[in-house]
């Protein structure tokens, strides 16, 4: 009986995951009260910039972290902060990933962080998160367009996963990322576009 009922489920999990899994909501004032943590395994950071006209070459950072404080009835004065690596930067080429970190000078600048100061929401899941970023040394407010992807037990029928769609658009030379080099073959503009998800400690 017990072997069957095991069976049964395993099967409820196999068959039935992606149903199981999908967000039950996407309503903040539903999302349970507490603290999240970014899921590394479930989470993406990709930055687009024009090389000479030709592409929007693409490049991602791995070494992200991150997390938040949660209350239903003032989700508005959720502060997030976030970091990423700025060696962690991967081209799909261990030289040209190098290259690109003496351009953030990872050595003097190990980190680039996100701090917010205000978000915004709509009924749509859809609003902005606005914050200080810091990058090369320098302090910018920027604003992230951000779409909240739902929330729902996800993998873990106990656990609570939250998942979150975003993107903006910052100039490399506002944070004195700037040289000839650069200044030759890439446009100034940079897009950053980011999908993430938070579990609740």
């Amino acid at each position: 009986m017990i072997r069957t009922a095991a069976l049964a489920f395993a099967l409820t999990l196999s068959l039935g995951g992606a149903a199981l899994a999908n967000p039950s909501t996407t309503d903040p004032a539903k999302v349970p009260a507490g603290s999240y943590v970014l899921d590394k395994k479930h989470a993406s950071l990709t930055v687009k910039i024009v090389h000479m006209g030709f592409s929007h070459y693409t490049l991602r950072f791995n070494g992200l972290d991150g997390g938040f404080t949660y209350d239903p009835a003032n989700w508005q004065a959720t502060k997030v902060a976030f970091t990423v690596d700025p060696k962690s930067v991967d081209t799909n080429d261990g030289a040209f990933n190098k290259q690109i970190a003496g351009y953030f000078e990872a050595d003097k600048f190990p980190a680039i962080s996100f701090a917010s100061t205000a978000l915004q929401g709509g009924a749509d899941g859809k609003g902005t998160l606005t914050g200080d970023l810091t990058l090369h040394g320098v302090t910018k407010q920027v604003t992230l367009d951000v779409t909240f992807d739902g929330a729902g037990h996800g993998i873990t029928p106990l656990g609570t996963r939250l998942g979150f769609s975003g993107s903006t658009q910052i100039k490399r030379s506002d944070f004195g990322i700037s040289n000839f080099v650069l200044n030759q073959f890439t446009s100034d503009e940079v897009d950053v576009i980011f999908e993430l998800e938070f579990e609740k400690k």
